[in-house]
């Protein structure tokens, strides 16, 4: 069963995405501010996938990205960024530092299924 890693400030939306991806036969770890993601990364937590929300105060989901995407360890580690921000700069950026896909809220399951499937398989070449 994969492990999936949310961090997203809106504890509402983070459930509504937990319960998806509980359908989708995942096991879910809501993490409430990136620090704390962070931190659980640094002593060694292992999910098979992150979704980063993009707005959250103090350390945003691209701050999140970047600091993935800064250690060896973790470049193969799959993200997926949620955000109810639709600007094509946006989505771009998020993309150009690294992210494997890019979910708008609010979301569906078959989009969430779709672009976890795609991250996984970009890990997988």
């Amino acid at each position: 069963m994969k492990q999936v890693w949310i961090v997203d400030d809106d504890e509402e939306m983070a459930r509504a995405v937990s319960l998806m991806l509980k359908l989708l036969e995942c096991e879910t770890r809501h993490f409430i501010h990136p620090r704390i993601a962070a931190q659980a990364l640094l002593a060694g937590g292992h999910p098979d996938l992150l979704i980063l929300d993009i707005n959250m105060p103090e350390v945003n989901g691209l701050d999140m990205l970047e600091f993935v995407r800064r250690r060896k360890e973790w470049k193969n580690l799959p993200v997926i960024m949620l955000s109810s921000e639709a600007a094509d700069v946006t989505v771009d950026k998020a993309l150009e530092m690294g992210a494997d896909g890019y979910v708008m809220k609010p979301v569906t399951i078959e989009e969430l299924e779709r672009v976890m499937s795609q991250a996984f398989y970009r890990h997988l070449i």
